[in-house]
């Protein structure tokens, strides 16, 4: 069988401009107009939005709500420029630096929460430091 890799998760936000000016601004992402709506791309990965004005096809079982998601998302460089990065945005972190069990093993993670309070976390693979 070939070798299957995560293409695209989705989650539901409140407000477009709000949403969109957070993950362009805090974390980078490349906005994808799609109809009414929104993508927002990391290099190869994406997150796909439901939010105002759209009526997905097919939706899950339970649609998550604004702010009931969790993602992780792997930061390229020391823990402590991420924590940097986060603070210069005006964003707290929630927890850490602990440590975690990610794609790559072992790293160490903060975590924050994105305008609809959905939970993110930044994982570093490059840190030597222990988690405190």
């Amino acid at each position: 069988m070939a070798r299957i890799k995560l293409d695209h998760c989705v989650i539901h936000v409140s407000n477009w401009e709000r949403s969109n000016a957070f993950y362009r601004d805090v974390l980078g992402a490349e906005l994808i107009a799609v109809g009414s709506g929104w993508s927002y791309r990391f290099d190869q990965q994406q997150l796909n939005l439901h939010g105002p004005g759209l009526a997905a096809t097919p939706v899950a079982k339970v649609p998550v709500q604004p702010g009931g998601s969790d993602v992780c998302f792997e930061w390229p460089g020391p823990l402590r420029d991420a924590q940097d990065h986060l603070a210069r945005h005006g964003v707290k972190v929630e927890l850490g630096p602990v440590q975690r069990f990610g794609a790559q093993g072992i790293g160490t993670s903060i975590y924050f929460r994105d305008p609809d309070g959905s939970l993110l976390e930044f994982i570093s693979y490059q840190d030597s430091q222990s988690a405190t």
